[in-house]
């Protein structure tokens, strides 16, 4: 069979186990990697298996323990305040008037290792919190909130979906550097956040009846947390401002980690994977300084220096058994990415030795449609009809990689229009999709018209960026 209808049948299938029965992603994806090897003519049946296998192994080498890892990063974060710490300590550089941009930024920072659902259930409390005092509606907090964490759990690595993309490039052949991943996903992240601030805040604007009302189960607070609500309930009643310290003194009142640490612990596995690539372009290549700052920066030495701070200081007062516990439930969280994502790699070698890719990328620019539009498409296809952005990338990448260079598209815009478009849409078959609405406390239809919208004209907007910068790099 030719290779090209072998993987359109092998992909269909994928979705449709996916989709309409109950197959996990992962066998999913195996299946589809057999099948594609199975019915293409260019891979011996005695090798299918074994190129199954390769492509499974060869993925999981490259990132299994690094997902591993930061999952219990994240963990740490999550649990020990150090997520509402960041909050207080931008609250204090933004100030309480751009309260929905003091949540967009904290999500933005904490979702680069913490999962964007997760995140979202630890900030939305203070996100109502900061509805209930500043009288503005959840569908614009809410929103900011959630697409602050959105952005960066897709463009920016050590998250899974983008550490996939890079991983699965790196083993088509393709020189993609983590480093510089982080660096381009960043500066892909800020433009598409600051488009992001007003939209939502024009969606707020349309939706007052979901300000969080001024009443509260004072049964849910402590003592002192409410002697403070009382103090900035009665500013607000006199027609009094509302300052900084107002919020800095309601976050006081919970036993937070310093400011230091959790920033350190967030951000000093970037700063080392940042530095190994700045070595790489330097002199200091093949020296001992080089040699050394090289080794720390490799992702697993950079995130278990980051897991040590994490159990020895962040949770420092907690008992080894409670820390344990923690590591387990992260570990919990990491065990069905790996696999998916391993498997992803699993069909992305059998794509590759199969020639599909390279028929497709041939005919591709043989009809002179410009070769940035493959990967942007691709991105949302594998994403809109099963929901899972992080699946969508990985597939997403596994089909893209092998035509990287024959489309002509320079590596890290291709994978980061993966990334992109793979956020399109978040709706009824997302689990973020209903995190946001239920912990916002919206409807479904508002949060269709609202939350999903938004979800589609961001990834619009970062993919005209990526477009215009196809046009002038290569």
């Amino acid at each position: 069979m030719n290779p090209v209808l072998a993987m359109l049948i092998g992909i269909v299938v994928m979705m449709v186990l996916i989709i309409f029965t109950r197959m996990h992603a992962c066998p999913a994806l195996i299946i589809s990697a057999v099948l594609i090897g199975v019915l293409s003519n260019s891979i011996p049946l005695s090798q299918v298996v074994s190129t199954v296998t390769g492509g499974f192994g060869s993925t999981m080498t490259s990132i299994g323990i690094v997902i591993g890892f930061g999952c219990i990063m994240g963990i740490f974060l999550e649990r020990s305040g150090a997520a509402k710490r960041m909050a207080l300590t931008i609250l204090k550089i933004v100030g309480v008037k751009r309260a929905d941009v003091v949540l967009g930024l904290t999500g933005f920072v904490v979702s680069i290792p913490v999962f964007c659902d997760s995140g979202f259930v630890i900030l939305s409390s203070l996100a109502k919190e900061f509805s209930r005092l500043t009288k503005k509606s959840m569908v614009g907090l809410g929103g900011i909130l959630a697409m602050g964490l959105y952005i960066t759990h897709f463009l920016v690595p050590p998250t899974p979906g983008p550490l996939a993309v890079v991983g699965t490039f790196q083993d088509n052949g393709l020189n993609v550097d983590l480093g510089m991943f982080i660096i381009y996903g960043l500066l892909l992240s800020i433009p598409v956040f600051i488009f992001a601030v007003p939209l939502f805040r024009w969606f707020g604007s349309k939706h007052p009846e979901f300000i969080v009302p001024s009443e509260i189960d004072r049964s849910k607070y402590t003592e002192a947390q409410l002697a403070v609500l009382d103090r900035i309930e009665a500013k607000t009643k006199a027609g009094k401002e509302l300052e900084n310290s107002d919020f800095e003194e309601l976050l006081s009142t919970e036993k937070l980690p310093g400011a230091g640490i959790s920033f350190t612990m967030l951000l000093l596995p970037v700063l080392l994977i940042l530095m190994n690539t700045v070595v790489s372009q330097t002199s200091l290549v093949g020296t001992l300084p080089g040699d050394i700052l090289t080794f720390l920066g490799q992702p697993i030495i950079a995130l278990f220096i980051s897991l040590c701070l994490g159990a020895f200081v962040l949770a420092r007062d907690l008992d080894n058994k409670t820390v344990v516990d923690m590591m387990n439930d992260a570990l919990k969280d990491a065990g069905p990415i790996v696999y998916i994502t391993a498997a992803g790699g699993a069909l992305g070698a059998v794509v590759n030795a199969s020639g599909a890719a390279g028929i497709i990328a041939d005919w591709l620019v043989a009809t002179g449609i410009p070769g940035i539009a493959v990967p942007l498409l691709i991105g949302t296809i594998m994403r809109f009809p099963q929901g899972s952005g992080t699946t969508a990338m990985i597939t997403g990448s596994a089909i893209v990689g092998p035509m990287v260079a024959t489309l002509g598209v320079n590596p890290y815009i291709a994978g980061l229009a993966i990334c992109m478009t793979a956020m399109c849409p978040s709706y009824l078959n997302d689990s973020y999709f209903h995190v946001v609405t239920n912990f916002s406390g919206l409807d479904i239809k508002t949060s269709l018209k609202t939350w999903s919208i938004g979800s589609i004209l961001v990834p619009i907007v970062g993919s005209i960026i990526l477009i215009i910068a196809s046009i002038f790099i290569h």
